[in-house]
């Protein structure tokens, strides 16, 4: 057995090395930041993210240096045949990072790597019917955000949505949309607001419109949502957070009190884009 003093200065320095990790994690990440955006970098962007082009220049630079810190700190994997390249690399880090402006951010903590598929993937998951036999079940995906520091995306996909920026479908916005939501546990639609946001008025806010698509749904009314953030809290507002970035007039028109908490939660007003 180690005498107690020696375990002491070990607890003492793994204490230290925990409570650093902040300042060196942040030293660090001014570094990458303090370097020029690559010219090739810029034209991905622009060639592939055509909603860039209406931010303000102030955003343009933040998204920007946030790029820099996403492609430094997470592992992309190519799937099935994909080669990553930086098209790949800079295309899905602009879509994420569009989410993290303006606010505190820790550059979506939990997640580590992003798979990258051709095309949608399928998935196979273990179902019961009534009678509680239990047989397995394909669905065929364009994204997947896991608890466990992985997003699963399909490159297709990917660029299709990001080329229409004003069709309401964006998988990269949707699946880092859940990443934020997973930040603190299972996704189910109350991400950690910011803190003036009241936690009461937003569940109000987004259970109320929860309730108003799935009744849109059941009685085949049009709606600007995708019936499918009807399935449950956390997919209305994944939904919900791709109709705010690429719809925000349409949004704010028809769902004011919803365009004002995803704008107070996001820090952004996209409709003055």
């Amino acid at each position: 057995m180690l005498p107690v003093f020696v375990l002491c200065i070990i607890a003492a320095v793994i204490i230290g090395l925990i409570a650093g990790k902040p300042f060196w994690q942040r030293r660090k990440r001014a570094q990458i930041t303090s370097k020029a955006f690559p010219k090739a970098w810029r034209s991905i962007i622009q060639k592939r993210v055509p909603y860039f082009r209406k931010m303000p220049s102030d955003l343009q630079l933040q998204l920007k240096k946030h790029i820099q810190v996403f492609l430094a700190e997470k592992k992309f994997i190519g799937c099935n045949g994909v080669v990553i390249n930086d098209d790949i690399r800079v295309t899905i880090a602009a879509q994420a990072c569009l989410l993290l402006l303006n606010r505190k951010t820790d550059f979506y903590p939990k997640l580590k790597r992003i798979l990258v598929y051709p095309r949608a993937f399928v998935k196979s998951h273990q179902s019961a019917n009534p009678d509680g036999v239990h047989f397995f079940q394909n669905s065929i995906l364009a994204g997947e955000s896991w608890e466990q520091g992985t997003v699963v995306l399909s490159w297709q996909d990917t660029i299709s949505g990001a080329h229409l920026p004003d069709d309401g479908h964006n998988v990269v916005i949707h699946e880092f949309a859940h990443q934020l939501d997973q930040e603190n546990g299972s996704a189910n639609g109350a991400p950690r607001l910011a803190r003036n946001q009241s936690l009461r008025k937003w569940a109000d806010v987004l259970s109320e419109e929860f309730a108003i698509l799935n009744t849109q749904m059941a009685n085949g009314e049009p709606s600007i949502f995708d019936y499918y953030g009807a399935s449950n809290p956390a997919e209305f507002f994944a939904v919900a957070s791709e109709v705010f970035f690429e719809k925000p007039h349409d949004l704010k028109r028809f769902h004011p009190k919803l365009y004002e908490q995803l704008s107070a939660y996001y820090m952004v007003n996209p409709v003055i884009w």
